[in-house]
């Protein structure tokens, strides 16, 4: 545990990616494997289901530090953060423990699932008591599932590949799907041997770049395939052996939800692979996101919402072709062997009697344009086709692991806009956790400010400080760990998708929205009405 943390400790204090690296390889290198395997698993993201409620564990450590719930309270408020105000308040330790993470994750952490409360409030108590700060606080953040240190999985990728001379694609292939801690787990996932290709597993996703500069700085357009950013789920069609899979880019197998899916793909040849998108279909095209949206955490779908909403798989690239990994063919090459592949497919659907729907899987339709300028026009028909924009993809480009500058391109229309009034701040997280920075935005109906939508993301720090400053100077309620403020501060706020919503007090959902501006010329009742935002639906939703 001791390790541990002081991988934490070297981590947080560091926004060098060469050092972060760095820090994790000599660490993998440095412990046994089945600690190793636990850190993996935390840094890659990954985090058991929360074990304890919060509130437990405050007044826990409020009696071992003897100090009442409001005090406590008031240093929770100062620092902003529970695992870190724990950590500080507790009383140094009375012992010390020389035991490996797994050690304490296995046999302390996991042991607390399905305890009565009084024996875990002994068991945290007393693990308390044989740490370091330090520890500590890497320990708490692992219990309340608040555990983030800023690294990705693709940096824990290329620190493991430069501590064991693996190549980081294969490390990254075998960190995907579902996989279990342990010190077998980590020893197959450094092995040089790297023809162990799991039957279900998929590769790692190609990602893109978003580009926001002058299209023209692309070159000739010829040496670039198109297509249409569709919205949906990414993912892989697996066929191999007789069997299918469908993992979804967040690394879930979602072939139960999309069940329609499995006929066409059991025609797909053995050592198949396909890149692509799900989406929700029908006779006329793609559905709005808000529909597939009905489908999505569902493990299985009834036959109502099966015929209310069918899915399709629309593939875009070809990754294994008879078994082989044709990650590193051209672009060109993959995309045409792709359109033989699923016009085999076609042609075994359409000649199954056993089958009487069109097939579900199907290649992506190019965009056909033979200048930016005419690419733009094109472009300006996304919303009307319910998709993103447009996909740019180097003709000569391999399938890269991760995102990877200068390969794929995505170039969407430009979002939705929207003025809206602060009325509600949180404390954020990570290095934030001392600033107002998770804020509610309203929108008038009527005379009424109506909540619309969160946004965390979007300012500068500088700005952040200011808006924190605004907070806690013109807080009028406290709710737990909000704070509603005086209705002044107005900001421009951009989102990609809208949709109907009878769970949101204004009857709306967007997607991904973010501050894009701080409005500082404008005044509360400037801001837009809920009117306005419903002219944005989408026709089918806005009558």
């Amino acid at each position: 545990m001791k390790a541990f943390s002081g991988l934490y400790r070297q981590l947080d204090e560091t926004t060098r990616t060469t050092e972060k690296v760095a820090a994790m390889r000599d660490y993998f290198r440095s412990v046994p494997a089945a600690d190793a395997a636990w850190a993996v698993y935390f840094l890659s993201g990954r985090r058991p289901r929360r074990l304890l409620k919060a509130r437990d564990m405050a007044g826990w450590c409020a009696e071992i530090a003897e100090l009442p719930d409001w005090m406590f309270e008031e240093c929770y408020e100062f620092v902003g953060d529970l695992a870190e105000t724990m950590a500080l308040l507790l009383p140094d330790a009375d012992m010390e423990s020389a035991e490996p993470l797994h050690v304490w994750v296995e046999q302390e952490l996991l042991s607390l699932r399905g305890r009565e409360p009084e024996e875990q409030r002994e068991r945290v108590q007393q693990a308390w008591r044989r740490m370091d700060r330090h520890e500590r606080f890497v320990w708490n953040k692992l219990i309340t599932g608040g555990f983030r240190v800023g690294v990705s999985q693709r940096l824990v990728t290329r620190a493991l590949a430069e501590a064991f001379d693996v190549p980081a694609a294969v490390i990254a292939h075998r960190l995907m799907g579902d996989w279990e801690p342990t010190p077998t787990f980590f020893t197959g996932l450094i092995s040089q041997t790297t023809d162990d290709v799991d039957l279900s597993r998929p590769y790692p996703f190609c990602l893109a770049h978003p580009h926001e500069g002058e299209i023209g700085s692309l070159g000739d357009i010829g040496d670039w395939l198109i297509e249409w950013k569709w919205d949906g789920i990414r993912a892989q069609l697996i066929r191999r052996q007789g069997e299918t899979f469908l993992w979804s880019r967040g690394e879930e197998m979602v072939l139960p939800r999309f069940p329609e899916l499995e006929p066409a793909a059991a025609m797909l040849p053995s050592g198949t692979v396909l890149d692509g998108e799900i989406v929700g279909w029908n006779e006329g095209g793609v559905l709005p996101f808000g529909q597939l949206q009905r489908r999505i955490g569902r493990k299985t779908v009834g036959k109502k919402l099966l015929r209310e909403v069918p899915a399709a798989f629309i593939a875009f690239d070809l990754l294994e072709d008879a078994g082989k990994d044709v990650r590193n063919r051209p672009l060109s090459w993959r995309r045409k062997r792709l359109q033989e592949v699923l016009e085999d497919l076609a042609d075994r659907h359409a000649g199954s009697s056993m089958i009487d729907t069109p097939v579900p899987v199907f290649a992506s339709p190019l965009v056909e344009a033979t200048t930016w300028d005419e690419c733009t026009t094109v472009r300006e028909e996304s919303r009307e086709r319910n998709v993103e924009g447009l996909m740019l993809k180097r003709r000569d480009s391999e399938y890269a692991t991760g995102r990877v500058t200068g390969v794929w391109w995505k170039w969407k229309v430009a979002p939705y806009t929207v003025d809206a009034v602060l009325i509600y701040a949180q404390r954020g997280h990570g290095r934030r956790a001392g600033l107002y920075s998770d804020y509610t935005f309203a929108v008038w109906d009527g005379d009424t400010l109506v909540p619309f939508a969160k946004a965390y993301s979007g300012l500068t720090d500088e700005e952040m400080r200011r808006v924190d400053q605004f907070v806690r100077q013109n807080t009028q309620e406290r709710f737990g760990p909000v704070r509603s403020v005086r209705a002044e501060l107005v900001f421009e706020l951009a989102f990609e998708g809208i949709q109907r919503s009878p769970r949101h007090k204004s009857g709306i959902a967007v997607r991904f929205p973010r501050m894009a501006r701080w409005r500082t010329d404008k005044k509360p009742e400037d801001a837009d009405s809920l009117e306005t935002i419903r002219a944005l639906l989408p026709a089918e939703d806005g009558a």
